[in-house]
């Protein structure tokens, strides 16, 4: 880990999105991706009832991707993040506020950003350290860095989750990219065989079309095996590269 640079191993990795459930599917939509649009909710098996139906749809998709790239492996630190997070819900207990009516503390305890990250070590007994953030579009990159420097701390391996949704018709006019809902999940360890690179720089963006949400960019990227990916957010350049 350098100061403009940072450079992992992808160990094992999930996806989901509505009607993305198998590789074949994702890399049917790899080669030539389309909108994923909010539809079918994931199953989320693996975790006990009770604390599922506490979950929404931007939860349930976190969680599935989740369980499935971590498995029975315990004591991983994890690394949740959300460009937009439960916003869905906030503007539902503002839309209460703004009624008068009393605000459900269950509802507020679960649009927190970590909500997600709380839920999974609850249901898991799972004590090791989790970290939620967002980053506006940059979101992803700065997720890595954050598990690469866990990783320079001395951990053998992160559980990266991303996830986003669309915004709400009330907020859709905020959006910069054709936001969309996906759920993807990376075991990262130290740099080994194959390792994944993200480098930056200072450098303003150039005028450009709205795309899909950087973090799918990046999805599609290493799902296809390709060479290397260039996105502008934040006043940087993301440069992300792969080794063989």
């Amino acid at each position: 880990m350098s100061e403009n640079e940072v450079v992992f191993t992808i160990a094992r990795h999930a996806a989901w999105a509505p009607g993305l459930a198998s590789p074949e599917r994702w890399a049917e939509w790899t080669r030539e991706p389309w909108y994923l649009a909010p539809g079918e909710e994931p199953k989320v098996a693996a975790m006990p009832a009770l604390l599922r139906r506490r979950a929404g749809l931007l939860g349930r998709m976190a969680l599935e991707v989740a369980y499935d790239c971590l498995g029975q492996e315990r004591d991983v630190p994890t690394v949740f993040c959300s460009r937009h997070g439960e916003v869905a819900r906030a503007v539902e207990l503002l839309n209460d506020l703004a009624r008068g009516e009393p605000l459900s503390p269950t509802a507020f305890g679960l649009a927190v950003h970590n909500a997600s990250a709380g839920l999974f070590s609850i249901a898991r007994a799972d004590r090791a350290n989790h970290v939620a953030l967002a980053a506006g579009p940059a979101t992803l990159e700065h997720a890595v860095i954050e598990a690469c420097g866990l990783l320079a701390d001395g951990a053998s391996r992160v559980l990266l989750v991303a996830c986003d949704l669309p915004l709400p018709g009330v907020l859709s006019g905020f959006e910069d990219c054709a936001e969309q809902a996906f759920a993807f999940a990376w075991l990262m360890v130290p740099a080994a065989e194959h390792p994944v690179r993200l480098g930056w720089r200072t450098e303003a963006a150039p005028a450009a079309a709205a795309r899909m949400p950087g973090a799918l960019e990046v999805l599609r990227f290493q799902l296809a095996g390709a060479p290397s990916l260039v996105r502008h957010a934040l006043d940087r350049r993301w440069h992300w590269s792969r080794h063989a």
